[in-house]
């Protein structure tokens, strides 16, 4: 009989619990309908907003910018990394990514108004037409440069290829201005850069991780190694700092150049089933030499993978000072011809579970530069910490940013001597690991 009666009971305890699993169904309908119907509240009164600016601001104004402007509010007021693209903007993002354009192939930069030229690119119209460093260009088809900001004057000089395009130069040298008539024609970004430090130091610079990125970086080390010989060359400088990052898959695969096993990076969207991991093939381009990775407050993202990849297999000396701490991952969505979404879908986590989000990568060795006094409080960044509205990290203390001066002058630039030094030996420091370790 007590076995009925437990039965029963359980029975009974079920039928219970159905009823408290409907009760809650109903109520967890009932919210979504209610937070469904605020959702279409607040969407009517942008409508209603809209409605009125597009009929009694004081000047008629134009209603596609508006909209846009709602929509990237949206989207800035996540983080400081997601954006609304127009289509202008969609297409010198893809240009920047894929490190082709048609152009001039000149490196220019801002100077009391006018463009000044930093250097012509070898074998480009520019370096053909015999543009020198410090030209400056005061028009550009005919068009006065003062004025126009840096991205207006080099989107005027960018456009199709074997179209033609007239600057005016000023020079010191020359009396009278110089008129150039330059073809445009394909323009590959330079994203790798190398050369052989005190004889036996291979030196690679990366200022961005464009599609030609790791193609630059094997190109580089196969020219040093053959510069240097193999028996002679003591390691490499893997030099990162001040570059902004760009494409996952670079990072990657820049990483997996020095790796022969183990997790260089994962990424950990909103749900767990979106985790991805990405691991390192056998294969060392460096051919287990040592490496030092030099960060500093502008290294980041990409960067950052990278570096921290190389110091938790403990394949590189991470010197220089903290990183940015960019940790998240933006996905590029397009609008159909509408431009494109950029937005914020994952953080990403070094081998060894770590995340840098707003705490950067913090170096084995720190090594400070001489800053000028005119400088001085100037030379850092504030870092993802100071960015308003970044994504927090729970539990762990945030960071701001550190200097990003790198003197002009190699002579007088610390970090990298120190870089050269602690392949030779000089420098005693963090273990000088030759081989990447397998992975935890």
């Amino acid at each position: 009989m007590r076995k009925v009666s437990l039965v029963l009971l359980g029975a009974a305890l079920g039928i219970g619990a159905s009823a408290l699993s409907t009760q809650t169904q109903l109520l967890s309908g009932t919210s979504a309908i209610a937070a469904s119907a605020e959702t279409y509240r607040q969407l009517s009164l942008f409508g209603d907003v809209f409605e009125k600016v597009r009929t009694d601001y004081v000047e008629k104004p134009e209603e596609s910018k508006l909209i846009e402007s709602a929509v990237n509010g949206m989207l800035t007021s996540l983080d400081p990394h997601s954006s609304y693209m127009d289509a202008k903007a969609f297409r010198d993002m893809q240009t920047t990514t894929k490190g082709e354009f048609g152009g001039l192939g000149i490196e220019v930069t801002m100077e009391d108004g006018l463009i000044k030229v930093v250097s012509p690119i070898d074998d480009t119209p520019a370096s053909k037409a015999g543009l020198l460093a410090n030209d400056i260009i005061t028009q550009i088809d005919e068009d006065q440069v003062q004025g126009l900001t840096l991205n207006q004057a080099v989107d005027k000089m960018r456009g199709p290829v074997n179209s033609t395009v007239k600057l005016k130069i000023s020079r010191k040298e020359a009396k009278e201005p110089l008129d150039v008539s330059l073809t445009r024609d394909v323009i590959k970004i330079r994203p790798v850069r190398s050369k052989v430090e005190s004889g036996d130091v291979g030196y690679v610079r990366l200022t961005q991780f464009n599609e030609q990125t790791y193609e630059g970086l094997k190109t580089a080390i196969d020219k040093l190694q053959g510069e240097i010989g193999g028996d002679k060359l003591k390691g490499y400088v893997l030099d990162l700092r001040n570059n902004p990052g760009g494409l996952l898959d670079q990072a990657v695969m820049v990483s997996d150049a020095f790796l022969d096993r183990g997790e260089i990076v994962s990424t950990r969207g909103r749900n767990p089933d979106e985790t991805q991991r990405f691991s390192a093939k056998a294969g060392d381009l460096a051919k287990g030499k040592p490496i030092v990775v030099l960060v500093n407050g502008g290294a980041a993202s990409a960067s950052e993978i990278v570096a921290g990849a190389l110091q938790d297999h403990k394949r590189a000396t991470i010197m220089g000072t903290r990183s940015f701490g960019k940790g998240s991952v933006q996905s590029i969505i397009p609008l159909g011809g509408q431009g494109a979404l950029r937005l914020t879908t994952a953080r990403y986590y070094t081998p060894s579970g770590r995340s840098i989000q707003a705490k950067g990568i913090e170096p084995d060795q720190e090594v400070l530069q001489e800053v000028p006094d005119d400088l001085k409080g100037k030379d850092e960044t504030k870092g993802e910490a100071g960015l308003k509205g970044h994504l927090k990290q729970k539990d762990t203390e945030e960071r701001g940013g550190s200097s990003a001066y790198i003197p002009p002058d190699p002579a007088k630039d610390k970090q990298l001597i120190a870089a050269v030094d602690f392949l030779h030996g000089i420098q005693k420091g963090a273990a000088n690991v030759t081989k990447p370790a397998t992975q935890n």
